[in-house]
């Protein structure tokens, strides 16, 4: 895999299952990474003691990423600091389910908000400072949901249905200046995000899986890795599937 020694990574959620595993991958490529968590400090201190042995090349920033001002106060500093990025991986995301008629407006809200009007914060200074240097690598982590839908989770589906249009249409405004813009869709991957789940609902959920068992977030990080080096340059637009032959 790419040497990423002396590239510049943006990680949202990156404390946590997924972004945690992502952000261990590129510190152990050589990379810097600036790794954005939300509210829970707590995580976000214990994971910053578990890499002391990368302390001088992780940065982590509290920031919620539906706040458009919280997100262009963070860019500022970013560029004060960094001056360009190289790679942005827009990972951060919550559930709400509910069905629908039971779901009251605040939870609709909520996951629009962080799953994609945070990834639209993101990505509208990330390519700023991408456009600088005429290189840039954008990664954003939807959900199979987008295309096959699950019931209780119309605003999930909705935002992550958004995510891939939005990377679809961003791709092509930017394929000219060297920057990629690609989805990875990662499928029931074992993390917090599911660990609501009762035990009856995991079974059931593998049932549905071909492989017959839960991803790990090994297996999403070096997804993401391939993306983000300079092999898939001509990767574009896409959305690469990881999720056991859903």
């Amino acid at each position: 895999m790419t040497d990423f020694t002396k590239q510049k990574v943006v990680i949202t959620g990156a404390s946590r299952g997924i972004g945690k595993a992502i952000t261990v991958a590129f510190l152990k490529k050589g990379a810097t990474v600036i790794g954005i968590y939300g509210s829970n400090k707590q995580a976000a201190d214990a994971f910053a003691e578990d890499c002391a042995q990368y302390k001088n090349r992780l940065y982590l920033h509290q920031c919620d990423v539906a706040d458009h001002a919280a997100v262009k106060k963070f860019f500022i500093s970013l560029e004060n600091q960094f001056d360009t990025i190289d790679i942005l991986i827009n990972n951060a995301g919550i559930r709400k389910d509910k069905l629908l008629a039971m779901m009251d407006y605040r939870s609709w809200q909520q996951v629009i908000d962080v799953n994609l009007s945070g990834t639209f914060n993101m990505c509208r200074y990330a390519v700023l400072l991408m456009l600088k240097q005429k290189y840039g690598r954008i990664i954003n982590i939807t959900s199979p949901v987008a295309d096959l839908g699950f019931s209780g989770q119309t605003n999930y589906g909705a935002s992550k249905a958004g995510q891939v249009g939005f990377t679809r249409s961003l791709c092509k405004e930017v394929a000219r200046k060297k920057i990629t813009v690609n989805c990875v869709s990662p499928g029931f991957i074992d993390t917090e995000l599911i660990a609501d789940l009762t035990l009856e609902q995991k079974k059931e959920y593998k049932r549905f899986v071909p492989m017959r068992r839960f991803g790990k977030v090994e297996e999403v990080a070096a997804t993401v890795l391939f993306l983000a080096s300079k092999d898939a340059g001509y990767i574009t637009g896409s959305v690469i599937n990881v999720n056991g032959g859903l």
